[in-house]
């Protein structure tokens, strides 16, 4: 019995594993998008998050047929529930890499400003972030997730500076005259796309930290 539950358990893990690559291919997808607005990669960043949609369905479904058929205790239970919780985030992120996929495939007027180098800085930091929550729920490793929860700060400043960056397109643009507002909101969206999805990897890293030592957020979970 506990031998088919260990099975179950490990292609458990192994879907987990599966839906970490795909939106680690989305986010960083994304990032290359900002570089290239390469129509053809934009329609299959779109396309995958369905297919993303339907894995985390797969995995849910997986996990609540174990919660309800094994009735799994202790750490067994924290490892199923943390999973339950982290392909939501997990899902979150492929939403937002979708949306950056649709707003940089959109036609735009006149000649294309320039992305601040903070923004392409922002999409490079964000998707290491996700990159680490993978691995650290792959390796259960305590100090990278923490580290991924340490990040976000980077991820946060940067924001910030890009807002700023687009203040002074805008101070720019309005001395000489021009500008295209449409896409200075498309670059503060895309930089809020960014910072959602580096918030969902602090969470996935906070699961992985409940997953190993039951404790979520510091706090002992009972």
């Amino acid at each position: 019995m506990r031998l088919h539950f260990d099975e179950q358990l490990n292609t458990l893990n192994n879907e987990m594993i599966l839906m970490g690559s795909m939106i680690e291919r989305a986010i960083e997808n994304a990032g290359t998008l900002l570089e290239t607005r390469n129509l053809e990669l934009a329609n299959v960043l779109k396309n995958g998050d369905v297919e993303i949609d339907r894995k985390e369905r797969e995995i849910e479904t997986m996990c609540l047929r174990l919660i309800l058929m094994q009735q799994p205790v202790a750490r067994d239970l924290r490892v199923i529930s943390a999973a339950l919780k982290m392909i939501t985030d997990m899902e979150r992120i492929a939403d937002q890499a979708s949306d950056i996929a649709e707003i940089l495939s959109m036609p735009y007027e006149g000649e294309l400003i320039p992305y601040p180098p903070h923004l392409k800085q922002m999409a490079a930091e964000t998707a290491r972030m996700v990159h680490r929550a993978i691995d650290a729920y792959v390796t259960r490793d305590l100090d990278l997730a923490r580290k991924v929860m340490n990040d976000d700060d980077v991820v946060d400043d940067l924001f910030t500076q890009v807002k700023n960056d687009i203040i002074s397109i805008i101070e720019s643009g309005e001395k000489k005259g021009e500008l295209d507002g449409m896409q200075l909101l498309d670059m503060l969206m895309i930089a809020k796309y960014f910072e959602r999805s580096a918030d969902h990897a602090v969470n996935i890293a906070e699961w992985v930290e409940f997953a190993v030592t039951g404790r979520y957020k510091g706090e002992l979970m009972q």
